[in-house]
């Protein structure tokens, strides 16, 4: 992160100036020379991933399938030499290949080799879309790591509830989707429980494709009862997510106290429960 100490897989590694130099384009961004590596890298990310996704039109394909096949491997050698230079430059080579940006890095040019032996993996190439991932350092963008960090957190207090909802609707899918195959039948196109459990996602979750639709009665009769389940837990994670995310907001808009350092206090107390202090000078009115 800008303006901290980096991590020791990121200090230069010792020897020739030049390293030393590199290092402090490529991993710092206090500097013009820093910054502007990052730009044109970003720019450079940019356009290798429009290229790729352009690359996918087939009309634009048989117009400049020669220039985009000139330009991705413009991109691939642009960022293999970058990654060459960036593990030249730190002390623990391995260490960065193993971290999150070396791995993303590593994956940024991995596709365009990988054509040379399976046709297809180009466009492979979005994966280069994560590199932008820095611009949270370049553009000191950290402070929002806290509101991510929150988020989370909230994320993972209500995994066991979550889990738990998630368990119920796997059971109401197989149960339903066992009773439309025994209610329609493979002559209605439930041909098996597994594709009538997809049926039953499909429709509990309203998004309904109508590939597979039930004809009898007592089938159309079930699928209300799921259309109207759906309508009534398909908020359920929703709302357990939200209350964990106030919980954890609540918790860290409490005021401590500076005088006897007691914490948990809400933004509208004016005084500690604990001390007395008046807790007006904590309170940003």
């Amino acid at each position: 992160m800008s303006g901290a100490t980096p991590p020791s897989i990121f200090h230069p590694a010792a020897g020739a100036a030049w390293r030393a130099r590199w290092f402090h384009i490529i991993f710092n961004h206090d500097d013009a020379p820093g910054r502007l590596f990052d730009v044109v890298l970003i720019v450079a990310i940019l356009s290798s991933v429009m290229v790729s996704v352009l690359d996918s039109v087939a009309s634009l394909h048989s117009m400049l399938a020669p220039l985009f096949y000139v330009l991705e491997w413009v991109f691939t050698v642009t960022f293999t030499l970058e990654l060459i230079l960036r593990i030249a430059v730190v002390n623990r080579p391995w260490r960065y290949l193993r971290s999150f940006f070396g791995v993303v890095d590593l994956l940024a040019v991995l596709p365009s080799y990988l054509t040379l032996f399976f046709i297809g993996s180009q466009y492979l190439v979005v994966i280069r879309a994560l590199r932008i991932l820095r611009i949270f350092r370049i553009l000191k963008m950290t402070r929002y790591v806290g509101e991510a960090n929150m988020l989370w957190t909230a994320l993972l207090r209500s995994r066991r509830k979550i889990l738990i909802f998630l368990s119920t609707i796997l059971t109401l899918v197989l149960i339903f989707g066992a009773l439309m195959y025994l209610i329609e039948g493979p002559q209605n196109g439930f041909s098996s429980i597994p594709r009538s459990m997809y049926w039953a996602i499909v429709t509990m979750t309203t998004v309904g494709f109508g590939d597979i639709t039930p004809h009898t009665v007592v089938g159309q009769m079930l699928t209300s009862i799921i259309m109207l389940v759906g309508y009534s837990i398909i908020a359920i994670p929703t709302g357990i997510f939200a209350a964990e995310l106030a919980t954890s907001m609540r918790a860290t808009q409490m005021v401590t106290c500076h005088a006897c350092g007691l914490g948990e206090h809400a933004l509208d107390a004016h005084y500690c429960r604990g001390c007395g202090t008046s807790l007006d000078p904590a309170i940003e009115r």
